[in-house]
């Protein structure tokens, strides 16, 4: 009985910790920049998505499998949702818990999209999925705006990393 207690209280407080470290955390532009222009030799991939768009969600397995793969290399995977703040409990960590996103997520808590999307690519009009894949040390800066499939993520990771 009291070897029970002790399993099923090591459960919830691992169930507890796996939460958590699958919290999405808020962020403002400034600071999603700020990641966005760390100088080293690792590639990001940043996936501009919402738990509302069909096409998003569609390919939110591609960035997965990406960030499985290329994990032990000095690939990271962020994902930047695009969900309603107030949302994010109701609507955003419910879907990351079910989804078993394993990738990295920020909200970006930015509503005046005018005011920063031509800061992440002058080309952006505004509509996700949009994708940026930077590796500073390499000089690469290559923007999406449309869903990727795996082989799409994966040839211009290989096209980075094998410089």
């Amino acid at each position: 009985m009291l070897k029970t207690r002790y399993s099923i209280t090591f459960l919830l407080l691992l169930s507890c910790f796996l939460l958590k470290a699958q919290e999405p955390k808020v962020i403002a532009f400034k600071e999603l920049q700020a990641m966005m222009d760390r100088n080293n030799d690792t590639t990001y991939v940043y996936n501009f998505w919402a738990t509302w768009c069909k096409e998003c969600v569609a390919e939110l397995p591609n960035f997965e499998e990406l960030n499985a793969k290329y994990q032990p290399q000095k690939v990271k995977v962020i994902l930047i949702s695009m969900d309603f703040k107030r949302e994010l409990d109701t609507r955003l960590k419910p879907f990351i818990l079910n989804r078993k996103i394993q990738s990295q997520v920020f909200l970006l808590n930015e509503p005046d999209y005018n005011s920063w999307i031509d800061k992440i690519d002058p080309s952006w009009g505004g509509s996700i999925p949009a994708t940026i894949i930077i590796n500073k040390q390499e000089k690469v800066r290559h923007f999406f705006e449309k869903e990727l499939t795996f082989a799409q993520l994966e040839e211009q990771i290989k096209s980075i990393i094998n410089k």
